[in-house]
C-alpha cells in the first residue's frame, strides 16, 4: 500500500469535501505522516474515514474532525494551547507545529508514554497526566483549549481559562446528536459560538456528568 498516496486521498478525498479549505491546514495534514501516529499493525488503515483504537478503549477522531477542528481554531504561532486528551499524540502534533507551546493532558500513562516517543522531536511541548474532564487547575489562561472527547455539558473552568479572543473547541451534548462547536471568548463574560458539525463520539473520561455553565 502506498501511503504517501493514501495521505493525499485522505485529503482531497475526506478532508477538502468538509470544507477545510485553509492552504495552511491542508498542507500540514499533507505533510504529516499520520500512520507514525498508530500502532504498526494498524498503519493501512490510518488514512481511511474511520475512528482508529488506539488502546485503553480510546479512539482516534476521523480524519475529516481533525481537520475541521484545526482550521477553526486557527492556531497563529504565538499562541499557547491546551490539550485535553493527548491520545494518539497526531493532534498535538498538528498544533505544536503552529503554535507556540501545547500543554497536552492525558488520563492513562500508556497512552502519553507512546505519544512521547512519537513527538519526541518536538520541544514546545509540556506533557502531563491526570483527569482533566472538567478543569486543569494550572492557573494559567491560554489562547486555544481543545477536548478530544465529548462532554455532556461544557465545562465552565475552560470558558475560565480563556484569554480574551481565545477559542475553546468542544464536542458537547447526549449521543447520537453531539455538537462540534467553537467558542471565541470576546468579554470577560461573553463567548460567540460557532457550530461545525453534528456528530456522535465516546466522552472524555468521566466527563459524562459535567456540570452546567450558561454564556
Amino acid at each position: 500500500m502506498n501511503l504517501d498516496q493514501a495521505r493525499f486521498f485522505m485529503v482531497e478525498q475526506q478532508i477538502r469535501p468538509w470544507d477545510v479549505l485553509d492552504p495552511k491546514v491542508l498542507d500540514l495534514l499533507m505533510d504529516t505522516p499520520r500512520h507514525l501516529y498508530v500502532a504498526e499493525t494498524q498503519q493501512k488503515l490510518a488514512y481511511s474515514d474511520i475512528e482508529l483504537p488506539i488502546g485503553e478503549g480510546q479512539v482516534m477522531m476521523a480524519p475529516k474532525v481533525e481537520g475541521k477542528i484545526l482550521q477553526a481554531i486557527d492556531i497563529q504561532e504565538n499562541d499557547s494551547v491546551l490539550e485535553i486528551g493527548t491520545g494518539s499524540g497526531y493532534l498535538t502534533a498538528l498544533m505544536a507545529t503552529f503554535a507556540k507551546e501545547v500543554t497536552t493532558v492525558e488520563i492513562y500513562k500508556t497512552l502519553q508514554e507512546a505519544a512521547k516517543e512519537r513527538l519526541k522531536d518536538f520541544d514546545n511541548i509540556n506533557f502531563h497526566i491526570g483527569d482533566a474532564s472538567e478543569d486543569w487547575a494550572d492557573n494559567r489562561e491560554y489562547d486555544v483549549i481543545v477536548l478530544t472527547g465529548a462532554v455532556a455539558q461544557i465545562p465552565p473552568a475552560f470558558l475560565s481559562k480563556l484569554r480574551i479572543g481565545g477559542r475553546l473547541a468542544v464536542i458537547h451534548g447526549q449521543s447520537p446528536a453531539m455538537s462540534a462547536d467553537v467558542l471565541t471568548r470576546i468579554s470577560e463574560r461573553q463567548y460567540q459560538t460557532e457550530s461545525l458539525f453534528e456528530t456522535d463520539i465516546a466522552y472524555l473520561v468521566n466527563s459524562a456528568k459535567s456540570s452546567t455553565f450558561t454564556f
